[in-house]
């Protein structure tokens, strides 16, 4: 909608040296009066393309490369990035309170029984016996059943006393219904292309509008599958699309900004201590860990809901059993692990396999507290 579709371009310009020129400078190319760019820039309203002057001619190949070889993807698919695992949180708790409980009565009649059967006994020896004291008032009864009660009682108390301050399954309701199912979802939208501070910083951080309006400028319309709110109310995607529209100041009848842009108070989700130190890039990039370990299928959410606890036990358990990307003998993997020499010369015995965060220090109080 802003310029001829990408397939077939090396069919339209068949002088690669022009198509690599153009692609890396097409102010350039204009200037130089070549007649088919010059038609084509004034037939898409003068719109310039951008300038991509560090591009290596093996790197824009490629990119021609992958244009030519586009299929549009099958239906199906959640759009989750391959190698992705998945996990199943199961509770336990109430089975096992469940099962504790039934224990627990089986014991007092187990109690009851041998109660009845000593008194048994003894009448037929002719021992004289009391009458059994009644449940309610027998001491040894209502001192198990108090420790029961305080144990049980105390176990929930600690945990919910540990799980103040995490939000778990917080899900608020945002200024725009962003739905990650339509865009890294349905369309395939790599998460890097919108949280680039992933793969390169601390902070995955909230896209700017900017990064919004690069397709938004042309995606006016939602015409998708029907959205839903949690609550079951329907979306109008449309109507969501030109919220963008009021919060940036674009005026999409005539397509030009207007200058009033009012900004989007995004309600953060996942919020860690300040005393945590936590980088995206060191997981992201050199750990390698998938978006959805710490975020749940988030290809599946049309309201993002914090998915992990995130805290400081989940985070031990994720590097005791989180193997790093080892570098081997043939120089594949993070070439900074090439200093533990000790953990080389154990895969080499056979004494290991794999190497752990946990083992290259990653239970160190200081490596997130310092």
């Amino acid at each position: 909608m802003t310029g001829p579709a990408l397939k077939g371009i090396e069919e339209r310009v068949k002088d690669k040296a022009l198509l690599h020129a153009w692609i890396r400078n097409n102010g350039a190319v204009l200037k130089s009066g070549n007649k088919y760019f010059n038609d084509l820039y004034a037939k898409w309203n003068k719109t310039p393309m951008n300038l991509f002057p560090n591009l290596e001619d093996k790197e824009i190949d490629a990119i021609l490369k992958y244009v030519a070889d586009y299929k549009a993807p099958t239906p199906g698919g959640n759009g989750a990035p391959g190698g992705v695992t998945t996990y199943d949180e199961k509770d336990n708790s109430i089975l096992y309170g469940v099962l504790t409980l039934i224990l627990a009565v089986v014991a007092l009649v187990m109690l009851q029984v041998n109660s009845n059967l000593r008194k048994l006994a003894d009448d037929k020896e002719g021992n004289p016996s009391h009458e059994p004291i009644p449940f309610y008032r027998n001491k040894t009864y209502i001192t198990v059943l108090t420790l029961i009660l305080f144990v049980i009682g105390g176990f929930y108390v600690v945990k919910g006393a540990i799980g103040l301050g995490r939000s778990k399954k917080y899900q608020p309701v945002q200024p725009i219904f962003f739905s990650h199912k339509v865009h890294p979802g349905t369309n395939q939208i790599n998460c890097l292309y919108c949280h680039g501070g992933a793969w390169e910083s601390k902070q995955a951080s909230i896209p700017s509008l900017n990064v919004c309006m690069n397709c938004h400028l042309t995606i006016n319309e939602y015409t998708g599958e029907k959205l839903y709110r949690e609550d079951g109310s329907e979306v109008d995607g449309t109507a969501e699309i030109h919220k963008i529209y009021e919060a940036v100041g674009y005026d999409p009848a005539k397509k030009q900004y207007t200058g009033q842009a009012k900004g989007i108070e995004w309600v953060k989700i996942h919020n860690l201590p300040d005393h945590v130190f936590f980088s995206h890039a060191q997981h992201v990039r050199a750990g390698k860990v998938q978006c959805q370990t710490c975020h749940g299928e988030i290809t599946s959410m049309n309201e993002v809901y914090q998915f992990a606890e995130l805290s400081m036990g989940w985070c031990i358990n994720c590097h005791r059993e989180t193997k790093v990307d080892f570098n081997d003998e043939k120089g594949n993997g993070n070439k900074f692990y090439s200093i533990y020499a000790k953990y080389h010369d154990e895969i080499k015995a056979g004494k290991r396999d794999s190497v752990t965060v946990k083992d290259i220090g990653g239970l160190d109080c200081q490596k997130c507290h310092y």
